[in-house]
């Protein structure tokens, strides 16, 4: 045999089985690859979403409060340009050209001419415009904070919904095993002939109310979860954490009245007054006149009969305007400022009562709702549950009928329902105080 061929093969050999080896790992290595880079995606998406992350993307996602702002720079930057004097005029030309005869050098009065006008707006109109800008851009940026509140409060809302209803769910489906189980012994029960086909019939029936609710609280569960997404987006797929924000105090009401009046919506009505007010000044300032300085030159060619050279001119003038006519242009412009600012005005107080009603009546309801979670979690939890107990127990030692025992578990049930309900609202409740009274995140 060939030595040189023999070799040969033992060298394919050699590569093949390392090349068996390299594909036999290459699947393992490829899904520890792909396990490194999914395992932590699916650990985020798994991730509970808290109500401070939420409240952290709605602020971060809100393109509401972005056009506030950008308003408000836009503002800022008409203030700037306002301010201004109007760009000035060139004026080129020529002058006394003859037309019957001769050029430009016949006659002693033809000139070419070069001048430029600048104009200057009635009293002190720039800087009254400039402050009337500067209050519009501030009234846009106190609505981009109260803006900002009203988010927090939107997404707040929508959190605690979907968690109330998770909270639902929960509690529903770990009960239905023993509704479940109560069928199986009635049924048992009544093939010995020891209980009633009522009873069986009965179980069923919950049984099958349970499973009508879960359906129905599982539309609401879709439904929180998509007013949800408005707000945190993608996030709301993922689970809600199971614990409720610490909200447990408010500040004593006088305290939230005078916090009121910071509320950045009146913040935002103060700096629309002013705005108004300032309108008010600009009308007055256009009963002055407005005036333009011109500066012209005038270029001679030619000579003087004592062949001197003819001199060129300078000229400088004054324009004033004469605001005689105002009863349909200032008048009128004043009258309207003025009606401006007193709609500002009324809005604000309109703005203010309607702020101070809907604190005082979230006051009293969180304290109603408080009232009711305190006495729930004392007393009601424990004697709807006892009540049920006590109604199973009657039943088994034939005291009592099975509906007594149906009533008492369905009761209790919906104890447990009514608890996270009233937990729920009033921290939704907290969250409109909060709005309304400015309280720390």
């Amino acid at each position: 045999m060939n030595p040189f061929y023999g070799g040969h093969s033992a060298h394919n050999n050699k590569v093949d089985r390392l090349r068996g080896r390299y594909l036999s790992v290459w699947p393992i290595f490829a899904l520890t690859a792909t396990l490194m880079v999914s395992v932590p995606a699916l650990a985020q998406q798994m991730l509970p979403l808290t109500l401070a992350e939420a409240e952290d993307r709605a602020l971060d996602q809100e393109p509401g409060q972005a056009a506030f702002f950008a308003r408000a720079d836009a503002l800022e930057e008409q203030s700037v340009a306002v301010g201004q004097l109007p760009d000035p005029q060139l004026r080129m030309g020529l002058a006394n050209f003859p037309l019957e005869s001769g050029g430009f050098t016949t006659e002693g009065m033809t000139q070419g001419q070069l001048g430029i006008r600048q104009a200057f707006p009635p009293g002190k109109t720039r800087a009254v415009s400039t402050r009337q800008f500067q209050s519009l851009a501030a009234e846009m940026t106190e609505n981009a904070d109260a803006r900002g509140r009203d988010v927090l409060t939107s997404v707040r809302n929508a959190w605690l919904e979907t968690y109330y209803w998770n909270r639902a769910h929960a509690i529903v489906t770990e009960s239905r095993p023993f509704f479940s189980d109560l069928v199986t012994v009635t049924r048992s029960l009544y093939a010995v002939g020891s209980k009633d086909q009522q009873d069986v019939l009965r179980a069923e029936l919950e049984l099958s109310r349970l499973d009508d609710r879960i359906i129905e609280i599982n539309k609401q569960r879709a439904r929180a979860r998509a007013a949800l997404s408005e707000w945190v987006g993608s996030a709301s797929s993922r689970p809600i954490a199971e614990k409720l924000p610490a909200w447990q105090n408010v500040p004593p009401l006088e305290a939230m009245r005078a916090d009121l009046v910071t509320h950045p919506a009146l913040k935002a009505a103060d700096a629309r007054i002013d705005a108004r007010r300032a309108g008010i000044d600009l009308a007055k300032e256009r009963y002055k006149p407005g005036w333009a300085l011109d500066l012209g030159y005038g270029y001679r060619d030619g000579t003087l009969p004592s062949g001197s050279p003819r001199s060129d001119f300078v000229s400088l003038s004054v324009t004033v305007d004469l605001p005689l006519f105002r009863k349909n242009r200032q008048d009128r412009r004043l009258a309207a400022a003025l009606s401006e600012r007193r709609a500002a005005t009324e809005s604000k107080d309109e703005l203010l009562r309607r702020l101070g009603s809907q604190l005082d009546a979230e006051y009293a309801r969180w304290h109603d709702l408080s009232r009711r979670v305190d006495l729930y979690e004392r007393l009601i939890l424990t004697q709807a549950k006892d009540q049920a107990n006590a109604a199973l127990a009657a039943y088994q030692s034939e005291a009592s009928d099975f509906a007594d025992v149906m009533r008492g578990f369905i009761d209790e049930l919906n104890t447990r329902l009514d608890h996270i309900r009233l937990q729920t609202e009033r921290a939704q409740s907290y969250a409109v105080l909060a709005n309304l009274g400015g309280l720390p995140r």
